[in-house]
């Protein structure tokens, strides 16, 4: 059974792991497996500071006593853009295509009602299909194509920019 909850310092460890998984084994996150350097203690603070901001968001998903996925949600600052959090989601292999993704989503967007976020952003490489029928069935829309935006294995690849609007609470009915 596969349980959603927040992280907390302590899970420090264990994040870092699974990101290291994660970078190993899929080709789709950001780092590469010899780029990511965080150590413990600073994964710790990087848990403290999301807990404590209000318009940011990091919780995992966990079966068997590890962490097996995990969604941050970060947001901004100022008031012009403090509405709009950039999203950034992690699931082993092993564990895809079971609706923790989803379940993920549901969690991440009840929590955007309730902190006054707006908009939900992020970016997808255009050829991972998975993850983008993930995010179109969650609502997201393809705002554009960020061209050239990463170098893999000597190849370029374009992303695309999604975002989910999330029903303005300040809206007159």
């Amino acid at each position: 059974m596969v349980k959603l909850r927040k992280l907390v310092p302590e899970d420090a460890a264990k994040l870092l792991e699974l990101q290291h998984r994660l970078d190993r084994e899929s080709k789709f996150m950001l780092l590469e497996p010899d780029e990511r350097h965080t150590q413990v203690r600073q994964a710790e603070e990087m848990i403290r500071s999301f807990a404590h901001a209000d318009t940011s968001l990091l919780i995992c998903a966990e079966a068997e006593g590890q962490l097996v996925g995990y969604l941050s949600v970060c947001g901004k600052d100022t008031r012009r853009n403090r509405h709009s959090a950039y999203i950034v989601i992690g699931i082993l292999f092993d564990y895809q295509g079971m609706g923790i993704g989803a379940t993920l989503f549901r969690e991440m967007e009840i929590w955007a009602a309730q902190s006054g976020i707006v908009r939900l952003e992020l970016t997808v490489m255009t050829h991972n299909e998975q993850a983008i029928g993930l995010y179109t069935k969650s609502g997201f829309e393809i705002e554009g194509t960020k061209r050239r935006s990463l170098l893999i294995d000597g190849q370029w690849v374009d992303e695309y920019y999604m975002s989910k609007i999330i029903p303005d609470p300040l809206a007159a009915p």
